[in-house]
């Protein structure tokens, strides 16, 4: 049984995780616990170095804090967090940050400047997924530990290799994992040379409103109020995240009130639930784009680029967005998310199986069978049944084989699939936190998405350096534009869709925000 320690009463409250657990016919859900139900089979670690899905990456506001912050309505203002202030440096390749006075971590350990340090140097040694993000700064393993250092009492210096600006290093420090990690609590569960990272896929070790009080994979996320959070307490005294992988069973446990937050619903509950009236509806605007990924390693037809420009008129764009979606996605194909400086928003492309036909047979590509691993959970399984009879007609054969997410992500990253489908969300507002996955590899160093392609591209590659180089917005935004309309006309994705979250809400809960951005999920305001 989960139990929920509230520090500032002293009082150890039941929680019943077991009960939680299991649908009931109770009215509410217990006082001061905000429970939210949705999928979190993605999960792969909670270690910001290393999560880079949605439900952890939605949870690292929750429990950690960096250097700054997006503003909660405007992302692309940046605010102080733990650092109290900053200065740029004279060569414009160097910041220097006072930490905030008193910050405590949850643990009590004071915020110093040895644990950004720790921080930063992790995340680039462990090479995990979003590794690269920290690395468009040129930071390597060699070149990390002096590239960040201690100035003095309180303050931390930062200087990069790349040729970038202070504004956009600035937005890069607002990413997930630039997260500040306790060194004093994690360092002593460090495995070998793993820097605490075994510990910290289900641990934290941050200062934000709320810490991890367990987590039990495809089951639970449980988080404790941290009432020392420097960004001020909760008013919560913990939330529960449930996994509920079937959205018909999350809108009857919201319609029962066995949950507070309900995500992840398909357009066929939202749609009742708003007839119903008796819970909230929230629509948020996302900068999620969804997206078709094909491996061209994997074989030679996967491999040609005419067998890409085929597939992008086997996918019937506007009967998923208007059928099958309603409401929860629009169609958009192009990697920067409408809202970002330089979207390209036309639409090219329809469903035109005579023309991929066509296509296919000046190329001499014959039918095949392809592997089609999907996230076990909707809307990803309707829009693969989409794909699968669209692409039938053409003579590709869509094997679908649905997997927890958590799966999926890890045979995307390793290249065990040949085609699948997949998301991505903006790791912060910068163009070049899309384009830098889309349209960077030129050696196959990091994980960028291109990478996990099998897409090597050494001139787009220069090409998007320059465009993050360029100081000036409306070049910078024409840069960007021309990028996305060569990755839209010939690249192994097929960019499809850009999202809205609906989140359900009881009548009872206040004060909660989402924003553009995937870990814009703020609960430390929620009450109930």
């Amino acid at each position: 049984m989960g139990k929920f320690w509230n520090k500032a009463g002293g009082v150890m409250l039941a929680a019943g995780l077991s009960a939680m657990l299991a649908a009931s016919a109770r009215a509410e859900t217990p006082p001061g616990l905000l429970v939210v139900g949705q999928s979190i089979d993605d999960a792969v670690s909670f270690d910001p170095a290393e999560g880079f899905e949605l439900t952890t990456v939605q949870t690292f506001n929750a429990v950690y804090q960096r250097l700054v912050q997006s503003n909660r309505q405007d992302g692309t203002r940046i605010e102080p967090a733990l650092a109290a202030s900053w200065d740029i440096g004279a060569d414009g390749k160097s910041l220097t940050f006072a930490l905030a006075k008193d910050a405590k971590f949850a643990s009590g350990n004071p915020v110093r400047p040895e644990d950004v340090i720790f921080s930063f140097s992790r995340a680039i040694k462990l090479n995990k997924a979003p590794s690269f993000i920290l690395g468009e700064l040129g930071w390597t393993a060699e070149n990390v530990d002096k590239s960040v250092t201690k100035t003095g009492d309180g303050k931390i210096r930062l200087s990069w290799q790349a040729d970038v600006g202070p504004g956009f290093v600035l937005a890069i420090l607002t990413a997930p994992i630039a997260s500040i990690v306790d060194e004093a609590t994690v360092s002593p569960q460090a495995n070998k040379d793993d820097f605490g990272n075994g510990w910290l896929k289900s641990h934290s070790a941050g200062s934000g409103p709320f810490k991890i009080n367990t987590y039990t994979a495809h089951e639970a996320l449980v988080l404790d109020a941290n009432p020392t959070s420097p960004g001020g307490a909760p008013k919560l005294q913990g939330v529960i995240v449930r996994n509920v992988p079937d959205a018909g069973a999350r809108r009857l446990l919201a319609e029962q009130g066995d949950i507070d937050i309900a995500r992840g619903l398909g357009a066929d509950q939202i749609d009742a639930l708003k007839k119903e009236g008796k819970l909230n509806v929230l629509a948020v605007p996302s900068a999620r784009v969804d997206y078709l990924l094909i491996n061209s390693k994997a074989n030679a037809t996967l491999g040609n680029p005419a067998f890409w420009e085929a597939a992008r008129y086997l996918v019937d764009y506007d009967g998923i967005a208007k059928n099958l979606l309603r409401g929860q996605s629009q169609v958009h194909q192009a990697f920067l998310p409408s809202g970002f400086p330089g979207a390209l928003n036309d639409n090219p492309y329809k469903l035109d199986v005579a023309k991929a036909k066509k296509i296919l047979a000046d190329a001499g590509i014959g039918p095949a069978k392809i592997t089609f691993p999907v996230f076990n959970e909707e809307p990803f399984l309707q829009i693969a049944q989409s794909l699968q009879q669209t692409f039938g007609q053409a003579g590709f054969t869509l094997d679908i084989q649905p997997g927890v997410a958590s799966e999926i992500y890890t045979k995307g990253r390793s290249g065990q699939y040949e085609i699948t489908l997949r998301y991505w969300i903006p790791d912060y507002f910068d163009p070049h936190s899309n384009a830098g996955a889309f349209a960077v590899n030129r050696d196959n160093k990091h994980n960028t998405v291109a990478k996990q392609a099998g897409w090597l591209i050494p001139e787009i590659s220069d090409e998007t350096a320059a465009a993050v180089r360029e100081q000036d917005p409306a070049k910078r935004a024409a840069l960007y534009e021309d990028l996305q309309r060569k990755v839209q006309k010939s690249s192994p994705f097929i960019l499809m869709f850009q999202g809205s979250d609906q989140v359900v809400l009881s009548k009872a809960i206040k004060g909660y925000a989402q924003g553009l951005n995937a870990d814009q999920v703020y609960y430390d305001q929620v009450e109930k």
